[in-house]
């Protein structure tokens, strides 16, 4: 089984490939050019996802859009793929989620910079994204604005529910069994109040202004230190390319120098990062024996 995405995360990625099946990730070919202009980078590769779809769909139980794309920078989806990636699905029968976990932040970039949407409330133009999918799942952490908790989304009326008649009750009764009645979901009452409170507060256009833009001045004092970043910025990050920091060093792939910046960075100056590279993401070969 192969699960699609324009960049799973780290630990999406993970759990999919514990149940034996496979992460594959279709990044936009624009991700990376520094020469690109584009503002929506964390789409997914239509022509790519085209070409899967045409070959092995039979082998695909849903596709699945990370909004913004975490994995790919923080870059935002634009609401044109979303609505592609959804329809592509749909055309084979093939159920579309999305995983929402900054969704506010990418309702911003798409108020901000896709035609047709800069006088649309935040709000409006998160309900019509939302439209488009079958289901998904969200880290509340993220956009939720609390310290804790999750959730996963079913459509009554989507492809998936339609497909899986059954999934939702068995789901309800292993909820109950392994973490609580849905009215809790195993938080605490101070957290689902929390929760309340953020994905409201989350949408509010004076917050994301300033959020994002943060992290924009953040960026553009990188670039003026002559460190190499994606850009645009993304809405949650400054993601630095550690190969060219460490490049006319000795440092080897297998050396993990990305691991060793974030440790030091924490070490020394007190700052928090994360490395997204061949640590996170690499994988070992049973038979070879090689990372």
């Amino acid at each position: 089984m192969i699960i699609p995405s324009n960049g799973h995360f780290d630990t999406t990625q993970a759990n999919i490939e514990a149940n034996g099946m496979e992460a594959l990730n279709l990044f936009s070919k624009y991700l990376k050019d520094e020469k690109s202009n584009s503002y929506f980078k964390g789409d997914m590769d239509t022509e790519s996802l085209k070409k899967l779809l045409d070959e092995k769909h039979e082998k695909i139980p849903l596709v699945y859009l990370t909004i913004t794309n975490n994995t790919g920078g923080g870059q935002p989806v634009s609401l044109k793929n979303i609505q592609e990636i959804s329809d592509m699905a749909h055309g084979y029968g093939i159920p579309f989620f999305l995983d929402a976990c900054r969704f506010a932040e990418n309702a911003w970039f798409i108020k901000k910079h896709e035609t047709g949407y800069e006088n649309m409330p935040i709000e409006k133009i998160v309900k019509k994204v939302f439209m488009f999918a079958d289901g998904f799942t969200i880290s509340f952490k993220k956009d939720g604005l609390s310290n804790m908790g999750g959730g996963l989304f079913i459509k009554e009326d989507g492809l998936f529910a339609k497909k899986h008649p059954e999934f939702l009750d068995e789901l309800m009764n292993y909820q109950i069994l392994k973490e609580g009645h849905p009215t809790y979901g195993g938080l605490s009452g101070r957290d689902i109040m929390a929760l309340a409170v953020g994905l409201k507060f989350v949408t509010k256009q004076e917050y994301l202004d300033a959020r994002i833009n943060q992290i924009k001045s953040f960026g553009e004092g990188m670039k003026m230190a002559g460190l190499s970043i994606l850009t645009p910025a993304g809405g949650h990050a400054i993601y630095l390319d550690m190969n060219k920091f460490f490049e006319g060093t000795s440092l080897k792939k297998e050396d993990f120098g990305g691991v060793s910046f974030t440790i030091l960075l924490l070490a020394i100056y007190g700052h928090r990062a994360c490395e997204l590279g061949d640590f996170a993401f690499g994988s070992y070969n049973e038979e070879t024996k090689e990372e």
